[in-house]
């Protein structure tokens, strides 16, 4: 086992970790989901965590990984991206956004942030979404993507149902239905909620689902 591998093992048992995370591309914006659940090794540290993170008035992310590296980025990219928008008087592109954490996570490379991301936003150019890695490798995905150690599930369902031109609605439901299929199956994904990201050319919409509601 390489050092890289023993150091990540080893945070994986004191970090809060276990997710699955949804990122999809819809015709009426970009759209983010991820349930609630947090784990400290054996045991749930929470059921109610908060894995999308609002970065602008346009753009979201949804973590995996450890919660404290991912909330340091959080901020770390807020602060970044306010103070773009005061000096250019506009605000960033998703693709520039994306790109600036990027360098962020390239630049930390020899001890990274153990994390997993996808960020997601509603520019001129219409909705996207990137996922990138612990080392800063940054993807754009055309239709969806899923994070975290349910993603295997989630992505089977993505895979077999997702359509395109799919409304945020319609995108919502099917996220939804992905990470309760993940949830069913690995041990680091549940929680109370499935939290829903919205964003359009009208902003950011976040909205909290409780999970044994979903599908009544």
């Amino acid at each position: 086992m390489t050092p890289l591998k023993e150091e990540l093992g080893k945070l994986a048992q004191v970090k809060k970790t276990g997710t699955t995370t949804v990122g999809m591309v819809c015709k009426d914006g970009a759209l983010l989901a991820a349930e609630s659940k947090s784990t400290l090794g054996y045991l749930i540290a929470s059921k109610e965590s908060e894995k999308i993170m609002q970065l602008d008035d346009h753009i979201a992310m949804t973590i995996a990984g450890a919660s404290g590296d991912a909330q340091a980025l959080a901020r770390y990219l807020k602060a970044e991206l306010k103070l773009f928008s005061i000096e250019n008087q506009r605000k960033a592109s998703v693709i520039g956004a994306a790109t600036l954490l990027s360098n962020i996570l390239q630049g930390s490379k020899f001890y990274p942030y153990y994390v997993q991301l996808i960020v997601a936003g509603y520019d001129s150019a219409g909705p996207h979404i990137y996922d990138l890695d612990p080392l800063g490798s940054v993807e754009e995905e055309r239709k969806f993507f899923s994070t975290g150690s349910g993603s295997p599930m989630a992505l089977g369902v993505l895979e077999d149902s997702y359509k395109e031109g799919l409304s945020l609605e319609e995108g919502a439901k099917l996220a939804m239905r992905a990470i309760k299929s993940a949830i069913e199956r690995d041990i680091g994904s549940g929680g109370k909620a499935i939290d829903i990201a919205m964003m359009t050319k009208d902003g950011v919409k976040i909205t909290r689902h409780d999970i044994d509601k979903i599908g009544k």
